[in-house]
């Protein structure tokens, strides 16, 4: 039987085969082998070593490593080390991100035995993700279904004393596999446009890609695409796509095709609810790919267009468009203090051609939705969001992580609000060895959770519970916490302040604090919205 030092050297080997060229290491005793194998791996220069002391933050930076293209694995010891990784598994399972999850154990001896550390961790991670238990090498078959995975992978490694290596292992450099080709996405099903067919528009949501850009340029369509959706870019997309759906305009639609996973708006949820509408959808990534909606034609390919557009119909609602965007500027610029929106609007002005920008959950990433200008098609803008699951943890270590992994010298930002900031605020904690990548970390601090504000929770009948319950003013110095990071740390209170901030960035891992309020939020919401319906 193979030595720990001997597995867990061809657990590292196999990692390597299955392209796998970044490791996060938790520390820990028990993965101890793996984690002396990977340094030995990293001194030879096959891959990247990074360390995390927690567990959670380890698992959304590897998450956000993988989001940019790098293959990542995250490797800890055992019990709850394990659980901690479950945020970062979820969803990479729900987003389709092939997440390598690399656990240590006990030998199978001592389990149910009640011995130190020792749980059951084999489907640890729930019928959404399969374990495999490893007590020997991982074999052909091992290595190439994780070189084909398209969701998070978990190898759970039994590991027996002793656990520290007799020698130096100097690996030899070792071929890759190649990269799985996927089918391509041949033109063989067809769509109509033009004046006799159904008034259609094209959703795209998170992670949706260039096809439905193309398909909506192809059919003169309008785009309704998330920021993340890696589709906003061209003359279709529109920017105040949300508010629009609440015009009298989207009574007038009849058929919608779907792209991505779109989660931002109730505007878009109550659009794909009708009955009198043709839904055509692509599958989604991740684990459930059913839509959780009516979907009328299903299809696995791009959609070959024919007919001629109906010019008509997308110039309405571009026009729509630009008339209501300035009219939601007007209202914004007569506010008297910076709000959340003029921050979203900030940053993405920010945002260069080439750069990457990752999005934090709730307000956020639907204001930034709002105030986003539509890309030229070819900028090759990077905007990211965990919106597998859409939870406020990991935004910090995953924004981090994607930093890293892009290994591009081009701008990096991020946008969250305070309360996912110090969420994860153990993310700033980084070893004097680990990459600092050139991020700014723009927080909106509101001193709580404004997005409560607009939905039910914050209705007038509930105003002596609220602050309590959702609005959570926490008071906490953000300036202070940043300092014991060593992290550099600018409070701005007015967007002039905000643009001359992001326009001279220090270099390295930054946090620009932008103070707004949220007292008004809910009447500036609806004060938006209205200006759809007038």
């Amino acid at each position: 039987m193979a030595t720990a030092t001997e597995l867990a050297r061809a657990v590292v080997t196999a990692l390597l085969e299955a392209r796998v060229t970044d490791v996060v290491v938790a520390p820990g005793s028990r993965n101890a082998p793996l984690s002396f194998a990977v340094f030995d791996a990293a001194r030879a220069g096959l891959l990247r070593l990074h360390t995390r002391i927690d567990e959670r933050s380890a698992g959304f930076f590897a998450l956000g490593l993988t989001k940019v293209g790098t293959r990542a694995a995250v490797m800890c010891t055992s019990g709850t080390a394990v659980a901690n990784l479950h945020p970062s598994v979820l969803e990479a399972a729900h987003a389709g991100v092939p997440l390598t999850v690399v656990t240590a154990d006990r030998p199978a001896r001592l389990r149910e035995t009640g011995a130190n550390q020792v749980t059951d961790q084999v489907g640890i991670f729930g019928r959404l993700v399969d374990t495999l238990d490893l007590d020997a090498a991982p074999d052909e078959n091992d290595v190439a279904a994780l070189n084909a995975a398209r969701g998070p992978v978990h190898w759970n490694v039994q590991l027996d004393d002793p656990l520290t290596p007799p020698d130096r292992w100097k690996p030899e450099p070792i071929e890759a596999r190649p990269v799985p080709v996927r089918p391509e996405l041949m033109i063989f099903e067809s769509i109509s446009t033009g004046t006799e067919t159904p008034r259609t528009v094209v959703i795209a949501g998170d992670d949706a890609g260039p096809p439905s850009r193309i398909l909506a340029q192809d059919g003169g369509w309008p785009l309704l695409a998330e920021p993340s959706s890696g589709a906003r870019t061209g003359e279709n997309a529109l920017r105040s796509y949300r508010l629009l759906l609440e015009s009298p305009l989207a009574e007038r639609i009849e058929r919608v095709v779907v792209y991505g996973h779109p989660t931002l708006s109730r505007p878009v949820t109550n659009l794909l609810a009708r009955d009198d509408i043709e839904i055509i959808a692509a599958p989604i990534e991740g684990v459930w790919p059913a839509r959780p909606f009516r979907v009328d034609r299903t299809v696995l390919t791009r959609l070959n267009v024919d007919g001629t557009p109906d010019t008509a119909w997308l110039a309405e609602w571009r026009e729509a468009d630009r008339t209501l965007g300035r009219r939601v500027d007007r209202l914004l610029h007569e506010q008297p203090e910076m709000t959340a929106y003029d921050v979203s609007a900030c940053v993405a002005r920010a945002l260069p051609d080439g750069g990457l920008l990752m999005l934090g959950p709730s307000n956020p990433v639907r204001d930034l939705d709002l105030m986003m200008r539509p890309n030229r098609v070819g900028g090759r803008r990077k905007v990211l969001a965990n919106r597998g699951l859409a939870g406020i943890d990991g935004i910090v270590s995953t924004a981090i992580g994607a930093a890293v992994g892009r290994r591009s010298s081009t701008r990096a930002l991020a946008l969250m609000g305070d309360v996912t900031f110090l969420h994860d605020a153990g993310g700033l904690t980084l070893g004097p060895d680990e990459v600092r990548p050139d991020l700014t970390i723009v927080v909106a601090n509101d001193d709580g959770g404004s997005i409560f504000a607009s939905l039910e929770q914050g209705a007038e009948d509930f105003a002596d519970r609220f602050e309590r319950l959702f609005g959570t003013p926490h008071g906490t110095s953000l300036e202070a916490l940043c300092a014991a990071h060593r992290i550099p740390h600018l409070k701005v209170t007015s967007a002039p302040e905000l643009e001359a901030a992001l326009a001279s960035p220090n270099g390295g891992i930054e946090v620009v604090e932008a103070v707004v309020s949220r007292q008004d939020r809910r009447a500036l919401d609806d004060a938006i919205r209205a200006l759809a319906r007038s």
